[in-house]
């Protein structure tokens, strides 16, 4: 099969490097927030929750290529629906084992 019949989209070393640096970025903040101690527990939660998220982003977007192109939405939409039946899934184990557990007491 040659490069020209590949449908997949490939990053660039500049996409790499933008996802790299946004990575260490956003891993960088919330770890000085957290070790210089200046902010409560409250701000710490929902900053490092926020950048957890915004990390999310980056790394589907740069890393896995996701996007809401025409070329890139079928697979957008294969990884949301995976993620969404992996939630379901261990969510409502969960749900029925917290169930059971208090059935027997």
């Amino acid at each position: 099969m040659s490069h020209s019949a590949e449908t997949t989209a490939h990053g660039s070393v500049k996409s790499y490097l933008i996802g790299f640096v946004l990575s260490v970025i956003l891993t960088g903040i919330p770890f000085w927030m957290v070790m210089s101690g200046h902010f409560g527990k409250s701000v710490l939660f929902y900053s490092v929750v926020s950048f957890a998220i915004v990390q999310i982003v980056v790394h589907l977007k740069y890393f896995l290529h996701l996007d809401f192109s025409v070329k890139g939405r079928m697979d957008t939409f294969a990884f949301l629906f995976t993620a969404l039946i992996i939630v379901m899934v261990v969510g409502l184990s969960i749900w029925i084992i917290y169930s059971a557990n208090a059935m027997m007491m």
